[in-house]
């Protein structure tokens, strides 16, 4: 039986499924832990900022490298008793103070009916998201 690892997964097993990252130093990690406690700690401090509550999951360690390599992230593996050295990795085991604003990430394609040669628009970052973040969600079900 393969190793198992728990990730945070916000609305779990719906249609706007979503998995926690980081971004760090330009790259989209995602945090696989080998401790559950660790895992439901780090959802704890998400949730004290302000995040929907995560549900933590636990998956296939192989499935989830899998996944992440696919999807062009990468995958970074939280040992049990770890201890951070560096303060990237303090980010493994507590969230940065400033998130990225993702007030939109389950909101459906909302801004369909807006006129596309409106100069006074911002761009929708989420929007142009929604097809990795659809196969990322895809291959989540598949996992399970």
């Amino acid at each position: 039986m393969s190793e198992r690892v728990h990730v945070l997964l916000f609305d779990a097993g719906s249609d706007s499924e979503g998995i926690h990252s980081l971004e760090l130093a330009g790259r989209t990690v995602v945090l696989l832990f080998e401790e559950e406690d660790d895992a439901l700690r780090y959802a704890g401090l998400l949730e004290a900022q302000d995040f929907p509550a995560a549900t933590v999951e636990s998956l296939s360690k192989d499935e989830m490298e899998t996944f992440c390599a696919s999807a062009g992230y990468e995958a970074r593996v939280v040992p049990a008793g770890f201890v951070p050295g560096t303060a990237e990795e303090r980010l493994l085991l507590a969230p940065p103070e400033q998130n990225l604003d993702l007030s939109h990430w389950k909101d459906d394609e909302d801004s369909d009916d807006a006129d596309p040669d409106d100069e006074d628009q911002e761009p929708d970052l989420d929007k142009e998201r929604d097809p990795q973040l659809e196969a990322f969600r895809r291959s989540l079900e598949g996992l399970l």
